[in-house]
């Protein structure tokens, strides 16, 4: 009899269809809610998606391989998994999710999905966003560190790191495989991109970082892994059922009938190359829930480094972003791992960086070699990209949306940034940040980050920024919550053309409180 190993997660969800992931143990038929997929094959493992149409706006579902039903589990006391196809009004968001089993204090999502259990339908969020580091595949649990040196032959490196798809799928089932975050994902639908942890610390920081990567043995397998894994765990879900049927790659997998990880690790090192400052993969989507749209933008695998050009993502990825944040809509959000607006010394920081290590000799390099230590890789160190952000999110801001959120994560702490541009835009233009969810940074970041929110410290960058030549701001912008620290989860709640951001923080297992509240927009004038 076939078993579940993962699963379900509820993905794609729109007025009418869904989608709904699953791993098990051997090739199967899965049936959800009278919707039947054949599994595909990547490895030892076996995944499906089911894509469910014609649906109302509430349908409970099992999940059944060969006709046995194999989910809900038995007495299982999570209420039953559930898709909503109601307009959605809250999302849930955040980034940094360490495994469960890692000593970093409680575990914001875990402790946010308990009190969901307990609480009416009508609270629960009606998306979920993850912005980054859904796994750790350089900072292990001790558990995996030993299975690696169990499962492993010799002594194969990075030592104590995971390199291959199956090391990769473990990760997963350690992370997900908790029984809150499966009910949790069972019922909510969720969308994420990955970040640097995904692969590895400091992912595509610079073209240096990348020629020393490719000179490293097992680096080539690592990408491979981390890529196909990506897409299997990560990315097949974010599509819709047109992407999915316009998708040459997953028309191939399904399409197979034999074992395809050598088949997407292939199209995992042609998504890693770059070749005249483009990819052949792009990773952003698009994604609308009603009255809101979400652009979710790739900052790590699209960047463009060769020839010093450094851009977060390629031109014509950043045209179709451009194109994207047209319409008619409420709300627009922008998902990107990283924050366009950070504290304010850190972004001068950061630009200054970048100047420094274009110089030649001993100053490029020691610029490097701080860039590398210190994590100055968000967007203000792509200034070209960060200003041309800026512009977009100028403009979109002048046509007829009430507010322009751009969601993010990474710099384990959360807080509310607004965005004041030289002429005043009609929509309310903010950064929302939530991090870390369960994660544990040094304690020398709290104060650091404190610093780095201060004028002192943001007048001392800024004037050392313009000595080296880097232009004025194209806004202005403020903190008007935080910065808050600690595991948290972030609602952002829509009514009509206004929005609230709230944050819940983990005050212990299985159980958060509400520690911030912003509200954000304005009705037409």
């Amino acid at each position: 009899m076939a078993k579940l190993v993962l699963g379900p997660l509820l993905r794609y969800v729109n007025e009418k269809s869904a989608t709904v992931w699953v791993e098990t143990d051997e090739s199967c038929d899965v049936t959800i809610a009278g919707h039947t997929a054949r599994t595909f094959q990547a490895g030892s493992q076996h995944f499906a998606l089911v894509r469910l149409e014609n649906l109302g706006p509430r349908t409970e579902y099992d999940v059944r391989l060969n006709n046995d039903v194999v989910w809900p589990e038995p007495d299982s006391a999570f209420p039953r998994p559930v898709i909503r196809t109601a307009e959605v009004r809250r999302i849930a968001f955040g980034s940094c999710r360490a495994a469960p089993h890692q000593p970093v204090g409680p575990d914001a999502l875990d402790a946010f999905a308990q009190r969901l259990m307990s609480a009416p339908e009508e609270e629960w969020p009606q998306a979920l966003i993850l912005l980054g580091d859904q796994v750790y595949a350089d900072e292990p649990t001790e558990a995996t560190k030993q299975w690696l040196r169990d499962h492993r032959h010799g002594t194969e490196e990075p030592d104590g790191e995971v390199v291959h798809f199956s090391e990769y799928a473990r990760l997963y089932h350690e992370t997900w495989g908790d029984p809150e975050i499966r009910w949790l994902l069972s019922v909510v639908p969720t969308s994420m991109i990955f970040d640097d942890h995904d692969v590895r610390d400091d992912w595509n920081t610079s073209a240096v970082w990348r020629q020393e990567m490719a000179g490293k043995p097992w680096w080539r397998d690592r990408i491979r892994g981390a890529i196909a894994s990506y897409w299997v765990y990560q990315h097949l879900g974010n599509l819709g059922p047109d992407e999915l049927a316009r998708d040459p790659l997953y028309a191939k997998v399904k399409a197979q009938g034999t074992d395809v990880l050598p088949l997407l690790e292939e199209f995992a090192e042609e998504a890693d190359k770059e070749v005249d400052g483009r990819k052949s993969t792009w990773w952003s989507f698009r994604r609308d829930f009603g009255r809101a749209r979400l652009l979710m933008v790739d900052t790590r695998c699209g960047r463009i480094l060769a020839d010093d050009k450094r851009q977060m993502v390629s031109d014509e990825e950043f045209e179709w972003i451009e194109r994207n944040s047209e319409g008619d809509f409420d709300h627009l959000l922008i998902g990107t791992s990283l924050p366009w607006l950070m504290p304010h010394a850190l972004s001068h920081l950061q630009s200054l960086n970048e100047v420094g290590a274009r110089k030649p000799g001993w100053q490029g390099k020691a610029a490097e070699a701080i860039r590398q230590a210190a994590d100055l890789e968000h967007w203000p160190a792509f200034r070209a990209s960060f200003d041309r952000l800026s512009r977009m999110i100028e403009k979109a801001a002048n046509n007829g949306s009430a507010t322009i959120c751009v969601l993010s994560g990474d710099v384990h702490h959360s807080y509310v940034a607004e965005a004041e541009f030289p002429t005043p835009t009609k929509a309310t233009v903010a950064q929302l940040v939530c991090s870390p969810v369960h994660n544990e940074p040094p304690k020398v970041f709290e104060p650091a980050f404190r610093l780095s929110w201060s004028r002192p410290a943001a007048w001392v960058f800024r004037r050392l920024a313009t000595l080296a030549g880097v232009p004025e701001d194209l806004m202005r912008w403020r903190k008007t919550s935080g910065p808050h620290f600690g595991n948290s989860v972030a609602l952002l709640d829509f009514d009509g053309r206004r929005a609230r951001y709230r944050l819940f923080s983990a005050a212990g297992p299985g159980n958060v409180t509400e520690t911030a509240s912003v509200s954000l927009g304005r009705e037409p004038q």
